[in-house]
């Protein structure tokens, strides 16, 4: 056995992230690591990587005793971990990130040749075609996750952990990196996956443990199990198999009429967008991320104003309107990035609980706050959010509790018209379960849902009708019942209606 960890305790004063957690890997293994949003998964890890030490237990690597103490020593002991949210430079070269911290020099100068040379057989080697020349900010977060790769293979690390890799990549980019991992391991490198994407664990892992609350309810080899069983594993129960009711739509809430917006070069960034969501209707928009949605959401919500077209919320025209006048007209909004837009991470679970529904807590210039704990604590208790308290800063909770908390909030607001966007990313089985449930009966009560997701199957499972963008254009739309995964992702490539 390459590594094995044994008994592995970790407690953070009376809250126990791992209880006795027994974990071990085999070189040229896949090992994938599941369970809901809290169970102990990345902490688990962190200990491995050195960036945090276990209360109780004991590692092994090619049967000797190690502890680290820092993620220098597991780097040094052939350890690297891809983290969830990249740990790149913008303004770097590939080549740049890939050899930082281990730059080849001449004469004291770094030299920026032989790192390139390096790079690129690297490249060649592990069959990750990058172009060592290009400025990381100009490029795909596939081709980004590949550099991350890149790197801790260059740092020499023969395991690779690799948390959440695919929560932000295309159906095609998860595809090319679990055969990337696959070629990998073939050729003697040992991977351990942090993931809730259960489908994919059957598609790449040769071994799956899962964790509950911070215990091991199952280690099993994946071709001995299922999705059905992993999920009882993870959730402690089935799972409820929802289904979208037909209705027919009610009036247009949202309605988009040749919006367009300037970007920095000849093409437009928005081109004439022309869309509409009804009341008691899921509006999906798929498409491979930078192609205009996150623009789109922006007009939307009144961060970004359109050059043209028009833009009506419940017949009201929110043009020029600001983001405040547009929320009391109607808008709820899930954000696509919860750290940027979605939370304050200083400000604690009741406070964050608390933002854009101040003006129904507040009585002569005061918050009730108790009125203000009692709702947040609803949410915790209906959406399983993991939280030592209500006074526990946002920025310690996972980033699949914080999604929780945030859904949570702004569903309820019950506005005519929600914006979610990215709402399930990096919840686990039973959150996405409660979160799409949520959707579909807003739907069903009559408001209207202008869905925007990466993930293809959640597109296609909540929507009524789905439209696809590509470089700032609706390029394809269809109903439910007559959309295919082959033809959106067709269509997501730049293919043209039919």
């Amino acid at each position: 056995m390459l590594l094995q960890m044994k008994g592995i305790t970790k407690a953070y004063g009376g809250v126990i992230a791992n209880k006795h957690v027994d974990f071990s890997l085999k070189k040229g293994e896949v090992h994938a690591l599941v369970g809901e949003n809290g169970a102990g998964k990345t902490t688990l890890m962190r200990i491995l990587y050195g960036m945090e030490t276990p209360t109780d237990g004991s590692i092994t690597l090619n049967g000797k005793p190690l502890q680290f103490s820092s993620p220098a020593d597991a780097i040094a002991n052939g350890i690297g971990m891809v983290h969830q949210h990249f740990m790149l430079y913008p303004s770097f070269t590939i080549a740049e990130n890939i050899v930082i911290g281990r730059e080849p020099r001449r004469f004291g100068f770094i030299n920026q040749f032989r790192a390139i040379s390096e790079v690129a057989e690297l490249s060649r080697q592990y069959g990750m075609p990058v172009d060592p020349r290009r400025v990381i900010g100009d490029c795909s977060l596939g081709v980004q996750q590949r550099v991350e790769i890149l790197k801790v293979l260059h740092q020499g690390a023969e395991i690779i952990i690799l948390d959440e890799p695919t929560g932000v990549l295309t159906p095609l980019e998860v595809k090319e990196l679990l055969e990337s991992v696959r070629r990998l391991a073939r050729s003697g490198k040992s991977f351990i996956i942090i993931t809730h994407k259960l489908q994919e664990v059957m598609d790449v892992a040769d071994r799956i443990t899962v964790l509950r609350d911070g215990e091991v309810t199952g280690a099993v080899d994946a071709s001995g199990t299922n999705v059905d069983e992993l999920s009882r594993l993870m959730v402690g129960r089935d799972l409820v198999n929802l289904q979208r009711k037909e209705q027919t739509p009610g009036q247009p809430i949202l309605e988009l009429e040749g919006i367009t917006l300037a970007g920095s070069g000849s093409k437009p960034v928005l081109d004439h967008i022309n869309l509409s969501v009804h009341a008691g209707e899921i509006v999906g928009i798929a498409g491979i991320s930078g192609n205009g949605q996150s623009e789109l959401l922006q007009v939307i919500s009144g961060l970004a104003k359109p050059d043209a077209g028009a833009l009506r919320l419940q017949g009201k025209d929110i043009k020029d309107a600001s983001v405040r006048q547009i929320r009391e007209q109607g808008l709820a909004h899930i954000p696509e990035d919860r750290y940027q837009w979605g939370v304050a991470k200083e400000a604690t679970v009741a406070d964050n609980g608390l933002m854009g529904h101040t003006d129904r807590y507040t009585k002569y210039g005061l918050i009730k706050g108790g009125k203000v704990r009692e709702m947040v604590r609803g949410w915790v208790e209906r959406f399983s959010i993991k939280t030592g308290s209500l006074d526990t800063k946002a920025q310690h909770l996972s980033g699949g509790n914080l999604q929780k908390l945030i859904v949570a909030r702004e569903l309820e607001h019950r506005s005519p018209f929600l914006i979610a966007a990215e709402p399930t990313r990096g919840v686990d089985v039973g959150a996405m379960e409660v979160i799409h449930g949520e959707l579909l009966k807003r739907r069903d009560d009559g408001g209207a849902v202008l869905l925007v997701s990466s993930e293809l199957t959640e597109v296609l499972k909540l929507s009524d009708r789905i439209l696809v963008m590509y470089e700032g254009r609706i390029v394809g739309e269809t109903r439910a019942e007559e959309a295919s995964e082959e033809r959106i992702s067709l269509w997501m490539a730049g293919g043209k209606r039919q």
